[in-house]
């Protein structure tokens, strides 16, 4: 039987996942422009947006930061996503501030499907994690995704805009936020474009622990 097809997101009170703009990739990690106070303010967002992640002892082994963490709710919605998660796929763009951004040992360790406009041979890292690439459209990555998983869940990773076409073609069967207490003010919308007329939402579960809630919601067409 295949998984479902699901993607997992930190959203901030006014609806943003990410703050905008994006500095371009070689801004963003160019040692001359760390400073820079377009990145600092980025940087500063971004990690307001995701605190609630950086304190899990989850979060720390999937990085290899070393022992400890905090455990409870949070940490076990974290590990869970992970552990449900047979394949991923994402939009180029995540990739390409990921490879920048991420360490040696990415920290999927599973297959991952990048849908792109250019084709290249695959990426093999330490620890379990393939980076494939799709040229030919949103759907052939999920189906090569699928197949990877071997009938576990299949999650799209992002970027704002990838998670968007998936869920507008009718291909995400569920979905959680994990809502942030915090106000950006501008940036990516998740829902910005959703074409509310084919979907119908679900509601499945929220949980809240003293940093965030979790809100998880089945997806119908409608």
């Amino acid at each position: 039987m295949a998984g479902k097809v699901f993607f997992s997101v930190t959203m901030s009170l006014d609806g943003f996942i990410a703050p905008e703009p994006v500095p371009a990739g070689d801004e963003l990690f160019a040692a001359d422009t760390q400073d820079g106070p377009d990145v600092r303010r980025w940087m500063a967002q971004w990690s307001e947006l995701q605190a609630w992640a950086f304190p899990l002892r989850f979060f720390r082994e999937n990085l290899k930061l070393g022992e400890g963490g905090e455990e409870g709710l949070d940490n076990d919605v974290a590990r869970a996503t992970f552990e449900r998660t047979g394949a991923s796929v994402m939009g180029r763009r995540m990739f390409d501030l990921g490879e920048r951004s991420w360490p040696e040992e990415a920290p999927f360790h599973t297959p991952v499907f990048v849908v792109t406009h250019t084709k290249r041979d695959p990426w093999e890292r330490p620890g379990g994690t393939t980076f494939h690439f799709v040229a030919d459209g949103i759907e052939h990555a999920l189906d090569q995704a699928r197949t990877a998983a071997g009938g576990r869940d299949v999650r799209v990773a992002g970027g704002g805009a990838t998670i968007l076409e998936y869920l507008n073609a009718g291909l995400v069967d569920e979905f959680s936020v994990t809502l942030s207490p915090v106000l950006l003010g501008a940036g990516t919308r998740l829902f910005d474009g959703v074409d509310a007329s084919r979907i119908r939402l679900e509601p499945v579960r929220s949980e809240s622990s003293p940093r965030v809630t979790h809100l998880t919601y089945t997806v119908h067409p409608r």
